[in-house]
């Protein structure tokens, strides 16, 4: 199983960022995806997740309204369209797979990405 993430890069706050991850080795469209971050001496946080088949869509209270999560199960992707950006999304991020539906504790995923890294300047 790989999850390849991509898309991070350096931006200005207020810029946009979208991140993809591709899967490959497993059966995407029978799991829920999530995107996960971290930054250095914390432990890492759930950013947004969605379901297998896209209808429920769940984000932390402080990207809601700013960031989308989608997928398409055709094409084995998944994606974080990040607007708005602000010096605190700077972090790196994590796509995951979970079986578990709707429960999107970090201990629930089964496939992680390598990360990529947003940095976003002030």
């Amino acid at each position: 199983v790989q999850l390849q993430a991509s898309g991070g890069g350096l931006v200005q706050a207020g810029g946009s960022l979208t991140l993809s991850c591709a899967a490959s080795g497993v059966t995407f469209r029978i799991y829920n995806m999530g995107w996960f971050r971290q930054v250095p001496g914390k432990e890492r946080e759930f950013v947004a997740a969605i379901s297998w088949s896209g209808d429920r869509r769940d984000y932390v209270d402080s990207v809601q309204g700013r960031f989308t999560i989608s997928r398409d199960n055709a094409k084995n992707t998944g994606t974080l369209q990040m607007n708005s950006l602000k010096s605190e999304d700077t972090a790196v991020y994590y796509c995951a797979l979970t079986p578990r539906r709707g429960d999107w504790r970090l201990a629930n995923y089964d496939f992680w990405g390598q990360g990529t890294l947003v940095t976003v300047s002030s």
